[in-house]
């Protein structure tokens, strides 16, 4: 069992904490004194306690994800982390309603992979694995099917398993790609699994329990909002320190290769997503760029989007920079309009209010700013004036997954709900893609912004530009 960061032993030891690093160095971000780069069993608990009083006198059964293949390495899916926090692979956990405990299942240890990469723990370590996660009682995975047998209504996710660098709307595309090959048609795994279930227990009634997980998510609770600070706070300072070394002639990759070193020395994972790293109009214009395999432009903007993973929480960001140091009068004008329409957002955010709400006000108050802006061309102001239009400025949750489950849009904001602020503009008649993001929580009053140790004034990133080049 491994929560996140700590190692497979079980001692509970921890990367968070760097020792012997020098703290003057730009790339080392000391954790708060209260950080924990895990959950306690508690916390568990109370999400457990949650889903019990969610499916009443049913059972809840969740799978864990399978054994990696090759020599990547294993990553649980982010429900079964947000359950019980267990990273071994093949368990299962089964939420008795009617008793309301909470059972885990796992393979026996001793296998090869124990003996040659270190211990595992399995079902034999029953007395550990509940001082560990709160659960009540760890049996060997054959005994599920026995205790299934006493359920009448089954609760289980339908939606896809987000697992490593993945988000649902993602896993849903491959889904239909792989369903729709001629050649090798492919049930999703969820629905094979809920075809298994179907097939050995015909009598039992299935239903769906992502809704109600999704819904648990959705508002963080103060020790996620603790991890997705951290994610956020090594998200800003990666993209901060990639802006201090870009240079004409660099690959988009080599900045990625920065962020991965700013991760990794801080004690994240590695990457919370696929990272953005386009180099020029041509790229950025493609608002998922992926390929980060191309030189770095004078006269170009830098567009990068790169956020890591803590204790299975990730965060997100865009910004946009000048390969050579300094925005061209036009980049100027585009980029500054749309970190004015990014800093208008973040003060007007607060809880007690919807997001359609938030919007209209801020396309009050930029469309007054629209009239007094300095446009070199026509389609420039006319592409603004259609951000005041779009919608989707307040962009996605980010949690456990970076377009995570939840729809803060429904209702009034609530403190604890986190989500992308992502102002975009396109001007399809040149081309061009332009952007900024940050993620934040929404509080009583405010917004709290994770990721604000990357500049957002243009001044500010062409004086960090130039004080790294003196």
């Amino acid at each position: 069992m491994s929560n996140s960061n700590e190692c497979g032993c079980g001692c509970g030891c921890s990367s968070a904490n760097v020792p012997g690093i020098d703290t003057q160095v730009d790339w080392y971000i000391a954790p708060d004194a209260d950080f924990e780069p895990s959950f306690p069993p508690i916390e568990y608990t109370e999400r457990r306690a949650k889903m019990f009083d969610a499916i009443g006198e049913a059972f809840a059964l969740l799978q864990g994800a399978a054994p990696v293949r090759g020599y990547d390495v294993f990553r649980q899916t982010n429900e079964f982390l947000y359950t019980c926090g267990v990273e071994i692979p093949q368990a299962m956990l089964l939420l008795d309603g009617i008793n309301r405990k909470t059972i885990l299942y796992l393979p026996s240890r001793g296998d090869k992979a124990s003996n040659s990469e270190g211990a595992i723990l399995g079902a034999e370590d029953a007395e550990q694995l509940i001082k560990m996660t709160g659960v009540d009682e760890v049996y060997a995975a054959e005994m599920l099917a026995v205790h299934l047998k006493e359920a009448k209504i089954l609760y289980t996710p339908h939606s896809p398993a987000e697992g490593l660098q993945c988000a649902r709307d993602t896993l849903r595309h491959s889904n239909s790609l792989r369903a729709s090959d001629p050649w090798d048609p492919e049930i999703a795994h969820e629905f094979q699994f809920i075809g298994r279930i179907r097939s050995r227990y015909p009598r039992l009634e299935v239903r769906d329990l992502s809704p109600i997980l999704d819904k648990l998510r959705d508002v963080k609770t103060p020790r996620e909002i603790k991890m997705m600070r951290r994610a956020g706070a090594l998200t800003g300072v990666a993209v901060r320190e990639a802006i201090k070394v870009s240079r004409e002639g660099m690959f988009e990759y080599q900045l990625g290769a920065v962020a991965s070193f700013i991760y990794f020395m801080n004690g994240a994972k590695g990457d919370g997503y696929r990272a953005i790293i386009a180099g020029g109009p041509a790229n950025t214009w493609f608002s998922h760029y992926w390929r980060n395999n191309c030189p770095l432009k004078d006269g170009d903007m830098a567009l990068m989007d790169v956020a890591p993973e803590v204790a299975g929480y990730t965060s997100d960001i865009g910004r946009m920079w000048p390969v050579n140091g300094k925005y061209a009068p036009w980049q100027r004008e585009l980029y500054g309009w749309i970190v004015e329409y990014q800093k208008v957002l973040l003060a007007k955010l607060r809880g007690g209010v919807s997001a359609d709400q938030v919007m209209d006000e801020c396309a009050v108050e930029m469309g007054k700013l629209l009239e007094t802006w300095s446009w070199s061309k026509e389609i420039y102001k006319e592409a603004a004036r259609r951000t005041l239009e779009f919608r989707g400025h307040l962009s996605h949750p980010v949690g456990m997954a970076v377009h995570d489950v939840g729809n803060y849009r429904e209702g009034v904001l609530v403190p604890g709900e986190t989500f992308a602020v992502d102002p975009q503009m396109w001007i399809p008649e040149e081309e061009l893609y332009i952007r900024v993001e940050d993620t934040g929580v929404v509080t009583e009053d405010g917004f709290e912004v994770y990721t604000k140790d990357a500049p957002l004034e243009l001044d500010d990133v062409e004086a960090l530009i130039a004080a790294s080049r003196s």
